[in-house]
Formats: structure tokens, C-alpha cells, sequence
């Protein structure tokens, strides 16, 4: 069968549809018994806690993985796909929530990447700017179209990702957590995009764990846990909290915890006049003990380049005191050993190892801590990885695994348990909960706040603004590389941070120390 994209559907068959799914790894089954069907012209969400099986079933329905057991069938027709390329000629196509593109690639070049329109002999890069530009703008985003992959934020990769995924005729397109890194703005103009390919007949399955975006762009929601389905409902029958209590089985009302109000007597950490060359300037803040700080702004507005300058991930200049002594780190190491530890956006490429297991992961950080002259202690790294499994709750089938293999949340839990051993008084976090569960994200934020009661200090960085709401003190909000202002008590909403965020009706604020 082609891809179609404005073909007409049989009002009685389901576009794509199927029946009895399973999928097994060796004796591990991931899936159990899963029947679900998409609609034409329908946003059919697919919810659940990480690992209750959703990117596997998205994968099965793409052509990425074949079934253990069941049937997949399009307009009723019974089919078999050979891989992903068969899914997509015959109009299925996946927006990873991995990010799989070439970093040193333009943007352009990825989004044409094996179909380059070509002018005679030669590639037409002038047609492909302009195209790419174009399918970019329609997804909200004003990326430069020539610039290089590696070179742009984590967001804007996976809008470049959308983009090309879309360029593929389709009938039905599988979104697995597309917005996990988009700002609010961002998260908008792509939820546009979507309700206009649904308006052209077309099927849409997604993935999401924010479950506002579910409410407000899906038709029906289906639930799955532990790999078993659990229920299908008419999306306009569920309210956030409905859809949280199915996901985990148990009451969310309470995804907060309660604040403790800091003493703000000793500031651990003081920043003054810091620069980080094309990212940020004039920066000043001070952090409390006990305190949780949030930094909020849109995308390119400079909050995880200011803290890569300040803690030796790239240059920067100014003056940084810790307990009031000036520091001045060239590395991150020099920022660990003072006590300071970073907690990156980009936990599968910068904070974990993938493909080394979970014992090696945890311990690397603090290594010499679990070494007897040259040799490493093997069993006090297991002692470890023990009681990090205990008091961060991480789930897995075997503490053999590797990184990889855990899910989204799972993962940040051993991150977070990675950089506790190394008993920092400072803890910054970028994107806590990216790409991460409502249950997962209430120990998240318990996490981070038994940390602040503990007497640490903590930075969030989040492009949740009810996020930061929920978990800080105060809240920095950054614009253009600067400090645009600070709201904290009743000034802390959302109406507020966007007002600093877009410079909308407010001059710039200052910031008193």
C-alpha cells in the first residue's frame, strides 16, 4: 500500500489498528496482551509510568521491533513489516524521543538526510535551506536551517527531528514524548501543527507525560502499566489527575511536597558580574542554605550555559564565592572537589554511560572512594549500587543492566544517587524530570527537597514554569543571557515568569542581593 496522506478512510475501519500485542526480551515480557486502534482524523494518546511498555509498543506499530505475539493491521488488512522503512511507505512514520540525528550536519542537511533533492548531479543545498527553513517555521521554531546539529540546544534538535519526520507522506504519525525539551511556546505552536494534521484526516498516536498537553490536544487516552493495558477512555471524560490515578494506581493530588522556608542566613554560593561569552552577562545571584533556587526562561535565554561557565564546562569569567571564599573553577572535577555538583539536561549523553552497567555508573563519579591501592573494591561498589537502589527506589529487572536499558526516570534516579556519593553541599539539576512520569516526578521533587531540609543548597533549572513553582523558594527567570528578574511568594506564577521571560509590559528588573 503507498502512503497516501489525503486518502479517504473507511469510516468503519480504524486506520491502524492491534490485537493481542506482546513483546518478550529473552524471559522478560514488556508487553502483555495489548489491543488498541487509531482512528483516522484522531489524537489517540498513549499514557503510563516509565516502563509500562509505551515506547515498545510505539516501535511495534513503527516497524522497530516485530511482536512476540499478535497482529498489526491497517484499514482492516492484516500486515507484517519488514522494518521501519516498509512502516513508512506505507504512511507510518515515528518522531523519536531519542534524538537520532548527524551533530556535525546542518539542520537542513538532516531533515533532507537519504532523500536530498538534487539539481542534475549535484545536491541542491539552496532548495534544501529553503525547504527546511519552511517546515521548521511551521513548527513555530526559527532555527537556522545552515547552522550545524551539535550547535544547537536540546529543543531545537528535536523540533529538526519532527521537522524531517514529517517530510515523509503519512497516514499516521507516532509522536513519542515530542515535547519533553520544548519550552511552553515551543509546546504550543507543535500541538498547532498536530490538531492541523489530525484536521487532514490523518491519525496521530502520542506519547506524553505531561498530561495537560494530553487533555488538551488528545481524542481518546489509553492507559497502560506494567505492560498490560488498563483502559481506554474518551480523552474529554479525564481530567490530569483522572489520567495520573490510572497511570500508577494510586491518588496524585499531592505532587508537591510541603515547603520549608529557608533562613537565608549564610549564602553558600554568590555569583557576581559572570560572563559566559555569547551566552550570558552581568550575571548576579546568591543561593542560601537549604534553599531550592529555579531558573526559568525560554529556550536560548542562557541558563544552562551561564552554570556550564560557572563550573568550568566552558568559558566564563567573574567572580563566584563559596561559603565566601573565591573560587574559580577550569574544570568540573575542581567544582566537585569544592563541592558542587551538576546534574546535566542531558543525562544519556553527558551524565551517564549507557553502555557500562549500573554499578560502574554509580561509582564513577567517586572512585577513589571505593578503591584499595590500585584496585577497585568491588564489593563495597555493590554495597553501593544496593543501597542507592533503596533509598532512590531505582526499578529494575536486574542490577546487571545496563544504563541504557533503564527507563527515562530510572535513569535520573541513578544519576541523582551518582552524584550523592559525592556528599556535595551545592546540587544544581538541569531539566529534573525531563522526559519523565508523573509518579517518577513526585520522588523527584520529595528527592530534591529532603536535600534542601538536609541543609543542602539546590538549583533547579526547568522549562516547567509550574515546576519550579511547585518545588522553590525563589525563582531567577533569564532572558537574552541576563537576569530579567526574581518573583518568589504571591508573586510566584506563572503569568509572572512568562512577563520576565518574554519582556512583555515590564523593563528589565534588577535583582536585589
Amino acid at each position: 500500500m503507498e502512503a497516501n496522506e489525503g486518502a479517504p478512510q473507511d469510516g468503519n475501519a480504524p486506520v491502524l489498528s492491534a490485537s493481542a500485542l506482546s513483546k518478550s526480551f529473552g524471559p522478560i515480557e514488556v508487553l502483555s496482551n495489548i489491543s488498541l486502534d487509531l482512528r483516522a482524523g484522531e489524537v489517540h494518546a498513549i499514557i503510563g509510568e516509565n516502563g509500562a511498555g509505551k515506547s515498545t509498543l510505539m516501535k511495534i506499530l513503527a516497524g522497530h521491533l516485530q511482536p512476540s505475539k499478535g497482529t498489526l493491521a491497517i484499514d482492516g488488512g492484516e500486515v507484517h513489516f519488514s522494518g521501519p522503512v516498509d512502516a513508512e511507505h506505507r504512511g507510518i512514520v515515528l518522531v523519536h524521543q531519542e534524538i537520532l540525528l548527524a551533530p556535525h550536519l546542518t539542520a537542513a542537511q538532516n531533515i533532507f538526510l537519504g532523500r536530498e533533492i538534487r539539481r542534475g548531479l549535484s545536491v541542491d543545498d539552496r532548495s534544501m535551506n529553503a525547504a527546511a527553513a519552511a517546515a521548521m517555521r511551521n513548527l513555530g521554531a526559527d532555527i537556522d536551517a545552515t547552522r550545524v546539529v551539535e550547535r544547537l540546544s536540546i529543543a531545537q534538535r528535536q523540533l529538526v527531528q519532527i521537522a524531517r519526520a514529517l517530510l515523509v507522506p503519512h497516514r499516521v504519525v507516532v509522536f513519542d514524548e515530542p515535547t519533553a525539551s520544548l519550552t511552553p511556546v515551543e509546546t504550543q505552536a507543535l500541538l498547532g501543527v498536530i490538531a492541523s494534521i489530525r484536521a487532514k484526516g490523518i491519525g496521530v498516536l502520542y506519547i506524553s507525560h505531561r498530561l495537560n498537553e494530553v487533555k488538551a490536544i488528545a481524542d481518546r487516552v489509553t492507559v497502560l502499566r506494567d505492560g498490560k493495558w488498563i483502559a481506554t477512555r474518551e480523552a474529554a471524560s479525564l481530567q490530569p489527575l483522572d489520567m495520573a490515578r490510572l497511570m500508577v494506581g494510586r491518588d496524585m493530588a499531592n505532587l508537591y511536597p510541603p515547603k520549608t522556608l529557608p533562613t537565608r542566613e549564610r549564602a553558600v554560593l554568590e555569583v557576581e558580574n559572570f560572563d559566559v561569552p555569547g551566552y550570558a552577562a552581568g550575571t548576579n545571584f546568591r543561593l542560601y542554605e537549604g534553599e531550592i533556587l529555579g531558573f526559568a526562561g525560554l529556550v536560548g535565554a542562557g541558563r544552562t550555559e551561564l552554570f556550564e561557565g560557572l563550573l568550568g564546562l566552558r568559558g566564563g569569567s567573574g567572580t563566584v564565592r563559596i561559603d565566601g571564599k573565591p573560587v574559580q573553577f577550569r574544570q568540573a572535577r575542581q567544582a566537585m572537589d569544592a563541592g558542587i555538583v551538576y546534574l546535566s539536561e542531558d543525562r544519556k549523553g553527558k551524565g551517564l554511560l549507557l553502555a557500562k552497567d549500573l554499578r560502574t555508573n554509580l561509582t564513577l563519579a567517586a572512585l577513589d572512594r571505593f578503591t584499595r591501592g590500585p584496585l577497585i573494591d568491588m564489593a563495597r561498589e555493590w554495597a553501593a549500587l544496593n543501597q542507592a537502589f533503596t533509598e532512590f527506589d531505582i526499578r529494575a529487572r536486574s542490577r546487571t543492566l545496563l544504563a541504557g536499558q533503564l527507563s527515562g526516570g530510572n535513569q535520573q534516579k541513578l544519576l541523582l544517587a551518582k552524584m550523592m556519593l559525592l556528599e556535595p553541599g551545592i546540587v544544581i539539576i538541569d531539566e529534573p524530570t525531563r522526559g519523565i512520569d508523573i509518579g517518577t516526578k513526585e520522588q523527584i521533587y520529595r528527592f530534591i527537597a529532603a536535600l534542601a531540609t538536609g541543609g543542602k543548597a539546590v538549583i533547579v533549572i526547568s522549562s516547567e514554569m509550574q515546576e519550579l513553582i511547585g518545588v522553590c523558594h525563589r525563582i531567577l527567570v533569564m532572558r537574552n543571557g541576563r537576569i530579567a528578574g526574581e518573583v518568589s511568594g504571591e508573586t510566584m506564577t506563572e503569568a509572572e515568569i512568562v512577563v520576565h521571560a518574554t519582556g512583555a509590559g515590564q523593563k528589565e528588573a534588577r535583582i536585589a542581593l
